[in-house]
């Protein structure tokens, strides 16, 4: 037995060693830059299910993992309707009540057949509208399907309904070689009486009933939270350049955005910021600037309702408030939940507490600023398998069929001096990626689909497609455009053709006439990157 134990000893010892002299004699492989998709400062070669989580390079060079991890924190806690402690001040009404059910495993939200904000995955928003595309100024513009008692949410999520209908396009859902494919698209119906506030439309400070039959609704889902930093770094002027480059080639431009060689819509924040004026560049309808006033950084407070320093009140319309006050219901019971509220008037008091401007913080500055280390920190999985002769041959034929045109292979970062609208950050505070390419994939400018039951106006930004390889490992669904209605990268790249308006209608019809090898290619570079 001695001898056998002593034996097993000799062979480990011998194969530490041969493997130390692998490791000294194997030069490491040189990389093209490329596989650095958020380039040195910003990607992480993780190809697991963990691979949207992970802190950039840049976290650590800046000293901010600690911060990263608290941010982290943050971001995967459900709030609750504590007065006080951990994660407290949700409510009084809500969209959610934490970020991952936007956000799974910080990816894509997936695909729904039934609208239930409870669960994971379900990234969508509502987006109720007029028939002239103009939100309701009834319900927040991300309408809220939650409530805490004793208050009534503004609408009743467990009537609203999603039907998914097939759709057909100008070729049959047909390729020329006889593989077909499937097209769906959805649509949303929310009776009146799901409503628990008038529909109501403010337009030139004027407000007016909308009619029931007036009203559109639409889903939005949400994009992964990684990479989101290396995008703020690129510099303002870069991206009007790229508005002023596509306008001078004829490319069909949204006017309320930009005309004439300059921006006719500038992101400014007057509340909280002195209203400095920022290029647009975040979410399809390109309705903000910097991150650090972007998606994230409001969603934190207005998807949940939780205050901070510079958000000391809720997310909440007039009109609510007016119909919450006066609810005999919620009057029965405002008392129970808010004594230290009570002058004797409860429809006021009701009012004055939905419509407060000097709630205490429920976050603090430190826990808001670990957040937006978190966000800014996250990093982009590395592309895969470039190397790979399908994968080669798909750039190949990506690049022919002219989709890099609005899928914009790379840009440069520039001195990415922090940009904060809201006045509370500066570059010591953040992770930086100064001067660095970047391969997001996505020109950040605004076209137009026409697809079946289109996005609200039309108009939508093009979607970075870098790490999206990954998302069925990391989210367990692989869902893509706006409502997920593409299942798959083929359905995705017919939906890009399906009507002759289309901006990429040409480059479909040149991937049509490819090969099933060759559209397979595509499809394989596409999850590559």
């Amino acid at each position: 037995m001695k001898k056998l134990c002593y034996l097993s000893a000799l062979i480990f010892v011998f194969v530490c060693i041969s493997c130390e002299q692998n490791r000294r004699e194997t030069k490491p492989v040189e990389l093209s830059e490329e596989y650095y998709s958020g380039g040195k400062l910003g990607t992480v070669f993780n190809a697991t299910s963990f691979a949207y989580e992970q802190p950039a390079p840049a976290v650590e060079n800046a000293g901010m993992a600690q911060a990263f991890r608290e941010g982290e924190y943050i971001f995967e806690k459900d709030y609750n309707t504590n007065a006080s402690g951990a994660f407290h001040g949700l409510g009084p009404v809500m969209v959610r009540r934490g970020c991952t059910y936007c956000h799974p495993n910080y990816g894509h939200g997936a695909r729904q057949t039934s609208y239930n904000s409870s669960v994971q995955g379900n990234g969508y928003l509502l987006v109720i509208t007029d028939d002239t595309d103009t939100y309701l100024s009834s319900v927040t513009g991300m309408p809220q399907t939650q409530a805490v008692a004793p208050f009534k949410a503004p609408i009743d999520e467990t009537q609203i309904q999603i039907d998914w209908l097939n759709a057909t396009d100008d070729w049959g859902n047909t390729f020329p070689d006889g593989e077909q494919y499937s097209l769906i698209y959805p649509e949303v119906t929310i009776p009146l009486e799901a409503f628990y506030v008038p529909l109501e439309v403010t337009k030139n400070g004027e407000t007016t009933t909308v009619p029931y039959d007036n009203m559109r609704v639409r889903l939005e889902s949400t994009i992964g939270m990684y990479g989101t930093g290396l995008l703020d770094a690129i510099p303002d002027d870069s991206i009007t350049e790229q508005w002023r480059k596509e306008e001078a080639a004829g490319v069909p431009l949204n006017p309320a955005m930009f005309a004439g060689g300059t921006w006719q819509s500038y992101y400014a924040n007057s509340l909280q910021g002195d209203g400095t004026k920022y290029v647009r560049r975040f979410t399809y309808a390109l309705s903000r600037g910097p991150l650090l006033d972007a998606p994230g950084a409001n969603a934190i407070w207005d998807i949940t309702n939780v205050t901070r320093s510079d958000r000391r009140y809720n997310y909440i319309t007039a009109t609510y408030a007016t119909v919450s006050s006066q609810d005999e219901d919620v009057q029965a019971e405002f008392y129970k939940y808010h004594p230290d509220k009570n002058t004797g008037n409860v429809e006021q008091d009701i009012y004055n507490y939905l419509m407060a401007k000097d709630i205490e913080p429920e976050m603090t500055d430190e826990q808001f600023k670990n957040f937006m280390i978190w966000h800014r920190g996250l990093a982009v999985p590395a592309a895969r398998n470039l190397d790979d002769p399908q994968v080669m041959e798909g750039k190949e034929k990506f690049m022919e069929c002219g989709c890099a045109y609005c899928h914009r292979p790379s840009w440069t970062t520039g001195d990415d001096h922090i940009q904060d609208p809201n006045l509370k950050f500066s570059d010591n505070d953040m992770p930086r990626y100064p001067h660095h390419k970047i391969w997001p994939y996505t020109d950040l400018v605004q076209h137009r689909l026409y697809m079946k039951n289109d996005i609200r106006t039309g108009w939508c930004r093009t979607t970075p497609l870098w790490g999206r390889g990954l998302s069925r490992l990391v989210t367990g669904a692989d869902d893509r455009l706006h409502d997920c209605r593409a299942r798959t990268v083929i359905e995705a790249i017919m939906w890009h053709g399906y009507d002759s308006r289309s901006d990429a209608r040409e480059s479909v019809e040149k991937f049509r006439q490819l090969t099933k090898e060759q559209r397979d290619a595509v499809v394989a570079f596409i999850e590559a990157i």
